[in-house]
């Protein structure tokens, strides 16, 4: 009953959030009336949308992780491990839960009014998404010592978290008279400063035994601001305020609008349309196969769900027209990130976005626009390069004729579909929408496609794919709220300027600097997701970059394609492990299949970093 209740409500504030920001520029736009605080009531409603988000995402077990190495342990160790993981799990959600709660009992915190309502109202969602976590922790334990351990974690949560009890204690009741509890704060602070690098290791290593990436960079984030005095206040103000911003509240939306578009008929559609176009001639399927994996990716801004809901229909589709099933395999394995550098990318916003104030001390006048137009020139050439080779290996004699009334028949049913990224392109390039308005518009045309006018599914279907779709945005947002807090503290401590002098110092070399950076991006996309990448290793990048004269779009680009590659690069690429399990094969095979392909994206990749006019020519 409990899950029907969250997922009725998840879809309800998709709803919310999709037509509020539309209804509000007609309402301004075409009424000429103006409503009061418009941008804080879109981005609180995302808050929330954001905090059911995670813990829908939680609830169904697909909060992004590493790749769990424990799986092929001994039974008994492995249960061992597991009571680690609950432990740790446990203590860091429990100090995350008193750390915003803390902003909860403070009366001079979230005290502006948003539709009526306190917007401490829309940030008591945060808190209540971690209580709500730690019963699932405990509902979720397979086993007694499993119990054990997330109850011994809870209780020690509580005693690293005193600063903030006591700040509880002390809004409540006005008494700060806790000679003992401060002490304790002090102890664990104290404690926390000559430990921080050992912790930091235990939390790495426990990402690749199953710990969720948010809640170990959580981890790690707390302990560096208790080792730093205990201003843990920071992380959820910061979480705060990053999920309440109008870019990254566009990411969820568009995810969601591709999602619905991959689990209707679009995807079958789309593979007609351009094997009618390029079927007869040799390799055309492939041509096929690439434009549809870049074109949802593009939308839903994780490759791994592209490869998940699009790669045994394009498998089938390619392997029935004589393509290797192999080679099919590895083909739709290698472009599952390709769309990434097309707009309207959730990467792309996201680097945009949250590097903002960076990007325009390098280049005043900078806007989102600009990224998007210096990435499509990399990303054609990625795309046209993944169709070469696919040709390559393309062997199959038995083509259908050109049909020029095959074309308009299938073009014809495909134009719904078709407009779909025409009119995000022309509204929002042209100003006529907002970032957000045209991702809450790309959701209304996305559900209006698939019910009302394809009739792909009934009312209530329609609702069970968007609650689906819910964990894949939820585990996004909760990386970028994790991340928020320790890429503040990252500014702060000045790290990207110490980075950027060190680099400076022993790198003399531009084109040196370049390929080493490359090496090293490589390593970060394949460890880390890209969001997590973009928010605490992007500002690292950037201001080095711009020490060696790199135009700050040329170094957009390079990053994002490297994390796009990242996903592919073994020994733990996240689609290596998706495509195994789409595919039903060991990961080995996969990591063989891929490597041609991963080896030309690399050529591209290179081009891409020492041709600078690839991505500045049209990025004016």
């Amino acid at each position: 009953m409990l899950k029907k209740i969250e997922d009725a409500f998840a879809v309800a504030l998709v709803a919310l959030l999709s037509v509020t920001a539309l209804v509000i520029k007609i309402m301004q736009d075409n009424l000429h009336l103006q409503v009061m605080d418009a941008d804080s009531i879109i981005v609180n409603i995302a808050f929330v949308f954001a905090c059911v988000a995670g813990l829908v995402t939680w609830r169904e077990k697909r909060a992004l992780c590493l790749a769990n190495v424990t799986e092929k342990f001994p039974e008994k160790a492995k249960k061992a491990v597991n009571a680690i993981v609950s432990f740790a799990t446990a203590l860091i959600i429990t100090q995350l839960f008193l750390a915003s709660f803390l902003q909860i009992a403070n009366p001079d915190q979230f005290t502006n009014k948003i539709l009526g309502l306190l917007e401490k109202v829309y940030f008591a969602f945060y808190p209540l998404c971690f209580l709500m976590i730690l019963v699932l922790i405990f509902q979720n334990a397979e086993d007694k010592p499993q119990k054990i351990a997330a109850g011994l974690g809870l209780a020690f949560g509580v005693l690293t978290s005193m600063g903030a009890v006591t700040g509880i204690i002390w809004y409540w009741t006005g008494n700060s008279d806790f000679p003992k509890l401060y002490a304790m704060a002090d102890a664990w602070n104290a404690f926390c400063d000559k430990t921080l690098l050992l912790w930091v290791l235990i939390l790495l290593a426990l990402a690749f035994a199953g710990v969720p990436l948010f809640v170990v960079i959580s981890g790690i984030t707390y302990l560096i601001f208790s080792k730093a005095g205990g201003y843990i206040d920071v992380i959820p103000i910061e979480a705060y305020s990053k999920l309440a911003d109008k870019s990254i509240a566009a990411i969820p939306l568009f995810t969601i609008a591709g999602y619905v578009l991959a689990q209707g008929s679009a995807g079958k559609r789309f593979v007609e349309l351009f094997r009618a176009l390029f079927g007869w001639f040799r390799g055309g399927t492939v041509v096929a196969a690439v434009l549809v994996l870049t074109f949802f990716s593009t939308f839903t801004g994780v490759s791994g769900v592209t490869i998940l809901a699009l790669g045994s229909l394009l498998a089938v589709i390619l392997t029935g027209s004589g393509y290797d099933k192999d080679r099919a395999e590895s083909l739709i394995t290698s472009c599952g990130a390709v769309g990434l550098l097309f707009p309207p990318s959730v990467a792309i916003i996201m680097y945009a976005s949250s590097n903002y104030t960076v990007i325009t001390q390098f280049a005043p006048g900078f806007d989102i626009i600009t990224l998007f137009k210096a990435a499509l020139i990399p990303g054609f050439i990625m795309a046209l390069s993944m169709i070469v080779l696919g040709i390559v290996f393309d062997n199959n004699k038995d083509r259908p004729p050109f049909s020029i009334k095959a074309i308009g028949k299938s073009l014809l049913d495909c134009l719904p579909e078709l407009l779909l990224p025409v009119l995000i392109c022309v509204t929002y390039f042209t100003g006529f929408f907002n970032l957000f308005q045209v991702a809450s518009f790309a959701v209304i045309y996305a559900i209006a496609l698939v019910f009302l006018f394809r009739r792909d599914f009934t009312a209530k279907k329609t609702a069970r794919v968007i609650a689906d779709s819910v964990p894949v945005s939820g585990g996004i947002l909760f990386i970028i709220a994790a991340a928020a807090a320790l890429s503040y503290w990252m500014q702060d401590a000045n790290i990207p300027e110490n980075v950027t002098f060190f680099i400076s110092t022993y790198i003399k070399n531009k084109y040196l600097f370049l390929f080493l950076m490359n090496l090293a991006l490589l390593v970060v996309g394949c460890l880390m997701d890209i969001y997590s990448a973009i928010l605490l290793v992007s500002p690292l990048f950037l201001y080095s970059a711009a020490s060696f004269g790199i135009p700050v779009v040329q170094a957009g680009v390079i990053f994002i394609m490297n994390l796009s590659i990242g996903f592919l690069t073994p020994p733990v690429g996240m689609d290596l492990f998706i495509s195994s399990y789409t595919f039903k094969k060991p990961v080995g095979q996969v990591i063989k299949g891929v490597l041609p392909f991963l080896v030309v994206q690399l050529l591209v990749l290179l081009l891409v970093t020492y041709v600078s006019p690839l991505t500045t020519c049209i990025a004016k």
